[in-house]
């Protein structure tokens, strides 16, 4: 069985390159393919990333998971839930653990809900 190989007719623009060119095109190329994957995860989270946020925040698993969810029902998780329990406790002036706690037995989602959306400053 022959292999149709076209090695020799896609590489012959590479020929004519040094060792430098070629490592610069490399990385060049590297770098478009990189850059649009690096933007996502700058600018999106999920679910599992914000859970993990605030598992290192003392939350448990449990309460990450009510705290990740009630983000997703009220359209805050692209501010990070982090983010969400942080500004809840800052506004209310309590701790991080007492505002988490507060938004999943209190349901206070919509005091969280404006300080994001309702104008509040930033």
């Amino acid at each position: 069985m022959k292999r149709n190989d076209d090695y020799q007719q896609r590489s012959a623009h590479l020929k004519a390159l040094s060792d430098d060119e070629l490592r610069e095109r490399f990385w060049k190329l590297t770098e478009q393919l990189t850059d649009p994957l690096l933007k996502l995860g700058y600018e999106n989270t999920s679910p599992a990333i914000e859970r993990s946020v605030l598992l290192r925040m003392g939350f448990s698993s449990l309460e990450a998971k009510a705290l990740v969810n009630g983000c997703v029902e009220h359209g805050l998780l692209g501010h990070g839930a982090g983010n969400v329990v942080y500004r809840y406790a800052v506004a209310g002036k309590m701790d991080i653990r007492q505002a988490g706690l507060a938004l999943i037995d209190n349901d206070d989602w919509q005091s969280a809900e404006y300080l994001f959306k309702g104008g509040a400053k930033q």
